[in-house]
């Protein structure tokens, strides 16, 4: 006599087999799992969307980014090369800076936190008062502002090579003038980077390229006082989507 656990058994096997098996060969026709599954594309709910995010073209050739060498928080040389292979962030900013800067550091502390499965991420910050932001002063502001991911390099160096990195290399306005607040004055812009150093960005409704990201703007709190949107939501989709290539 055939045992009723067995069929009770038999009946569960057939039912998950008409029910869930062609639900997962869907998924694999349509490349819905792959290895990035595992670390959610779809981070705080994004839908997952694998349209590839543009490349900045100047001169109908893919922008670079600039070769640079410069010490970090740490001591440590750290130039253009060790971002291979690492879709990251970049910002010029500088610690006594009471403005933006406090602002632009609190949304990327919030994207460090939000991507924490993903080692090859990463953000290089620029200081562009390097005479005050020395390397004890930059791993005092890391501490302070819980800036943990290793792969986080708040730099100083030569101001003159800092200063064509932010303005030639990528034309992010920079300046220093005793007029200004603080004594200097820069964009409130991100730049985001591929795995092979290639500047990317997405485009606007008429297909031009919106080449940064606007960083100033608190993630939380979705307009500034001018009206502005923030752009740290968008940030995250498009350095997802980088990340996943």
């Amino acid at each position: 006599m055939i045992n009723k656990r067995n069929i009770l058994i038999g009946i569960v096997i057939i039912v998950f087999g008409l029910v869930f098996v062609p639900r997962v060969i869907d998924r694999v026709k349509n490349n819905d799992i792959s290895r990035s599954e595992s670390r959610s594309l779809k981070l705080d709910n994004f839908e997952k969307n694998t349209e590839s995010l543009p490349y900045l073209l100047i001169n109908n050739e893919r922008k670079m980014v600039p070769d640079f060498k410069f010490i970090n928080q740490n001591g440590e040389l750290i130039s253009n090369s060790d971002y291979l292979g690492k879709a990251y962030i970049v910002e010029f900013f500088f610690t006594t800076c009471t403005t933006i800067c406090p602002i632009m550091n609190t949304n990327l502390v919030h994207i460090q936190n939000s991507f924490t499965a993903f080692p090859e991420f990463g953000i290089a910050s620029f200081s562009i008062n390097p005479e005050y932001d020395t390397v004890e002063v930059l791993n005092q502001y890391a501490n302070d502002n819980g800036i943990i991911n290793s792969n986080w390099n708040l730099m100083t160096g030569d101001r003159d090579d800092i200063y064509k990195l932010a303005n030639d290399g990528f034309n992010l306005y920079t300046a220093a003038s005793s007029d200004f607040i603080d004594g200097f004055e820069h964009s409130g812009y991100f730049a985001l980077v591929d795995k092979k150093g290639y500047i990317r960005c997405r485009n606007d409704q008429f297909g031009n390229p919106k080449i940064y990201y606007k960083g100033s703007v608190n993630f939380q709190e979705k307009l500034d006082s001018n009206g502005e949107s923030e752009e740290i939501t968008v940030l995250k989709e498009d350095l997802l989507k980088l990340l996943s290539e």
